[in-house]
């Protein structure tokens, strides 16, 4: 098969890194992909979006398989694009529908399918410029801590969680009347806070049928101990160690089944991945979000251990034959720790040479790439988040100080990484 990965960073890489190893797979693109997935397949400079040039490119090249790495192109309709072209209509493509993406397209959407479905999530109200006042009094009178989210797609960064009533109105305002996060941000859902540990679940579904990727825990803030900015992701554990059967078994018949169950009901056409984010309070888990796609960094601790062939998982999921997968995962605990530019989450500059990247070959590790790209005969910085080092031990602790070990081997100038990933679990 010919395979199409859409997207340029470390989950990309991770994918096009195990799909390589498949001899399922005969030729693989990545558009627009990084320096790393041009080592395990071939680049392509057209846009994420850019439906009409990979329309074009899939075409010519005979693609067979279209896998949808980010979030936009889906909640824009990529799926949709390929699928009602008769010309296109025979490329499988890996992802929801439009309509299905807005489960993370749009917050207040996902709110509402989850009520009409039962699935436990926080209390919330919504509101836009026709309800505004009403807001302000519903944010002033609100229990703190208060959760704003935009109900669009913000890049990451339209969750605020505001710890006095000063700070709430403030964003409340400047999110609706001020346009902080343009369009994205002009219908804001406000959430009651949820105390607890969250963990993120993969669904692989093809709408009716659904088999569980391993579970993990990513880690959003820039600082030790969970401190500071939050960030796309510093790191990333798998498995999670709170999460015994008795708990997952609640995340199956809980959140996971009536999920799989709505999109049936509601005629949501959905042949790919589903990212739950799960918090857990005190033994109940509820979902603070719903991803239409795999996470990152997530992907790059997920995908490694994962020992089934991966276009086997794809083929299933564009056939509608998902409950016929028996997904073989590695015993072994893996971590992944993330390398950033200088100043990141905030201004950052690119273009560093990165150094001691031949040290791919060392056993038990990975390194994916993510904000990289080749310039001569370098390969230099690009992006925030620049390198994920992926590690297998015998437990977490283990994971972790390898990939620790690894990344101080490696160099560009202002490289910043947390050594702390998974420190919860630690022995």
């Amino acid at each position: 098969m010919n395979i199409l990965i859409i997207g340029n960073g470390g989950r990309e890489h991770a994918l096009a890194w195990k799909i390589n190893q498949s001899d399922l797979c005969k030729q693989l693109y990545v558009a627009p992909g990084n320096a790393g997935t041009a080592a395990c397949a071939q680049n392509i400079d057209i846009k994420a979006t850019d439906f009409d040039a990979l329309a074009k490119f899939c075409l010519s090249n005979k693609i067979d398989i279209i896998l949808v790495g980010p979030e936009e192109p889906l909640v824009k309709g990529i799926y949709d694009f390929f699928t009602t072209n008769p010309e296109t209509a025979h490329i499988y493509v890996i992802g929801p529908s439009q309509e299905a993406a807005q489960l993370e397209g749009s917050k207040a959407f996902a709110k509402a399918f989850m009520d009409r479905n039962k699935i436990p999530t926080a209390a919330y109200r919504e509101f836009d410029n026709t309800n505004y006042e009403e807001g302000v009094e519903y944010v002033r009178n609100h229990a703190l801590p208060i959760v704003l989210k935009a109900d669009g797609l913000a890049a990451g960064k339209g969750v605020l969680i505001c710890h006095n009533h000063i700070e709430a109105l403030a964003e409340f305002e400047l999110m609706i009347q001020q346009s902080k996060f343009g369009d994205a941000g002009r219908r804001v859902v406000v959430e009651e806070f949820l105390h607890g540990i969250e963990m993120s679940v993969f669904v692989v579904t093809d709408g009716i049928n659904y088999v569980l990727l391993p579970d993990a825990k990513d880690y959003k803030r820039i600082g030790v101990g969970d401190t500071g900015l939050n960030t796309g992701g510093m790191g990333a554990v798998s498995p999670v160690p709170f999460a015994d059967a008795a708990f997952k078994d609640k995340i199956i018949q809980r959140i996971v089944e009536p999920t799989i169950a709505g999109l049936k009901n509601e005629k949501l056409e959905y042949k790919g991945f589903i990212f739950i984010g799960i918090i857990k309070v005190d033994d109940d888990p509820y979902v603070i979000e719903y991803n239409c796609r795999l996470g990152d960094p997530e992907t790059e601790v997920v995908v490694p251990r994962i020992e089934s062939d991966f276009v086997e998982i794809l083929t299933a999921i564009a056939e509608k034959r998902v409950n016929e997968l028996n997904i073989a995962i590695s015993k072994d605990a893996a971590a992944t720790v993330v390398a950033v530019s200088g100043g990141y989450p905030n201004q950052y500059e690119v273009g560093k040479v990165i150094s001691g990247l031949e040290v791919t070959s060392f056993k038990d590790t990975v390194i994916f790439q993510s904000g990289t790209k080749i310039s001569g005969n370098d390969i230099v910085t690009n992006g925030g988040r620049v390198l994920a080092v992926t590690s297998f031990g015998d437990n977490i602790s283990e994971a972790v100080e390898q990939s620790v070990y690894m990344l101080e081997q490696i160099y560009f100038d202002e490289i910043y990484f947390r050594e702390d990933i998974g420190y919860e679990f630690k022995k």
